[in-house]
């Protein structure tokens, strides 16, 4: 089951690339506070318009990471109170071929765990492990300036793809999670959050758990005659 996945590192990029997965079940082990360091120096040298560098990280571990999760997780089941986002990540109403990709990879998680079509506490319950980071010991939120134009929000996913691609180099996966955004007001609770600031995404950062049956799932990629067109 597990023969794709390892913690060893990727000596190459294509390695990294094709080694790289939005896990869902990381083990406790502790990440060096010098790995965070040097991972996020070395992803800082992501392109962006006019060398901005429109990002700006909070690096969540040990007792600040289990009170930002404890306190999500408990706005989350309070479902009298909706929180949402303050950008909009999704279409407002989904269509084809992007609502079948989205079924495809929601149904091929809930199947290997065992969670069956209407079951909805249950598939309430895992998304609810993203407020966890999915037990990974370091949790990462991403902020930009509320008056920065969508062109940083392009550089800012390269800054993100270049941290998940130094942690495959350094034997470590990652879960870029959207559903922390809707949580920015519990996040500027407790972490200094500007107002100027928008919350955009976390992510979880650790070693894999290769006994979780959920980090088998690989999802697939259209081949790339529906999405490129050459021309001589």
């Amino acid at each position: 089951m597990t023969d794709h996945l390892s913690n060893a590192p990727s000596t190459t990029v294509s390695e990294a690339i094709s080694s790289r997965r939005s896990l869902r079940a990381f083990l406790p082990a502790e990440v060096p506070r010098a790995d965070i360091d040097s991972l996020l120096e070395r992803a800082a040298r992501a392109p962006s318009g006019t060398n901005m560098q429109p990002w700006h990280t909070y690096v969540l571990t040990g007792a600040t990471r289990q009170r930002l999760c404890d306190e999500t997780c408990a706005a989350f089941d309070e479902q009298s109170v909706e929180h949402t986002s303050e950008t909009r990540y999704y279409p407002t109403t989904w269509f084809e071929p992007y609502l079948s990709r989205r079924r495809q990879v929601g149904w091929g998680l809930y199947n290997l765990l065992g969670i069956e079509r209407g079951e909805r506490e249950r598939i309430r319950g895992q998304h609810r492990r993203n407020f966890r980071f999915f037990d990974a010991p370091v949790g990462l939120l991403f902020t930009i300036h509320r008056d920065l134009a969508p062109g940083s929000l392009l550089d800012y996913g390269m800054f993100l793809q270049n941290i998940m691609l130094l942690a495959r180099e350094c034997g470590l996966h990652t879960c870029p999670q959207a559903a922390w955004a809707d949580y920015h007001q519990v996040a500027r609770l407790i972490l200094p959050i500007s107002p100027e600031e928008v919350l955009l995404c976390g992510m979880a950062l650790g070693q894999a758990d290769p006994d979780a049956v959920e980090n088998s799932l690989v999802t697939e990629r259209a081949p790339i005659d529906e999405w490129t067109s050459f021309f001589d």
